[in-house]
């Protein structure tokens, strides 16, 4: 029996989601949390895997089971194993031919900034602190530029292990309530630190320091050393992951 699950978490204090020597991950403490639940090892799947710092609510994970419970007792059960800070949000069964990852037909992100003169502890673990002012109509033009199918060279860590850097980003939108900065980014995959490098060379845009038509220019260049910094982790959050038909509740 295969079944899927959507996954919340706030990865400030986990090594991201792929297990680790130290055990201090995502899937670490998934993994140790359903064999508990079902009294034996049980091998993950995700749609993502989210770096170090990067938080979660609509990470999608499949597993094959060998035991047969109601979907709301694998959600009660699971969380009775796991820290405060993952949480299995929902339960379902699945094709056997679903596949977390490979099924998943596009993905979306948000990357929060906290924009005020004095930075906030309410927060810090879930937005990346900006003092400067920023213009939000130049960061929606420099991003607007990103939209469609692109080599994405340019904004790939260096030590990026994905086979292509051809990506194709379906729709990016900044939104502002008071001094929080929402980018909504959605595309059918993204490469490793992609979306908190796309935000360096935003955040430039967004302070004055380059015109929003330089973005172009970056990822024509396919040269990472063309763009911004790597943003920091804590303002990126996993949000959706969608598939046909759809599998979240």
């Amino acid at each position: 029996m295969k079944l899927a699950f959507g996954l919340e978490y706030d990865g400030t204090d986990f090594e991201g989601w792929q297990t680790q020597p130290s055990g201090n991950t995502v899937q670490d403490h998934l993994e140790s949390a359903l064999a508990q639940f079902v009294g034996g090892p049980v091998e993950t799947v995700s749609a993502g895997r989210t770096d170090a710092g990067v938080h979660a609510s609509g990470q999608v994970v499949h597993i094959t089971a060998s035991v047969d419970r109601p979907d709301w007792n694998w959600v009660r059960g699971v969380n009775t194993f796991l820290p405060a800070a993952i949480r299995v949000r929902w339960a379902r069964r699945v094709s056997e031919d679903f596949h977390a990852r490979f099924s998943a037909l596009s993905r979306m992100y948000t990357y929060t900034i906290y924009n005020h003169p004095v930075d906030s502890p309410l927060h810090a673990r879930f937005a990346t602190w900006v003092f400067q002012p920023l213009d939000l109509a130049a960061m929606q033009a420099g991003v607007d530029q990103l939209i469609g199918t692109h080599d994405f060279s340019a904004f790939r860590a260096t030590d990026c292990q994905a086979a292509s850097p051809v990506r194709t980003i379906h729709g990016a939108r900044f939104s502002q309530d008071g001094p929080v900065i929402t980018l909504e980014i959605r595309g059918n995959a993204f490469l490793h630190h992609m979306v908190r490098n796309i935000m360096g060379v935003v955040f430039e845009v967004g302070r004055g320091a380059r015109p929003p038509q330089s973005i172009a220019k970056v990822l024509q260049s396919r040269d990472r050393s063309q763009a911004g910094r790597t943003f920091p982790a804590q303002g990126l959050c996993l949000r959706h992951v969608a598939y046909d038909p759809p599998i979240a509740p």
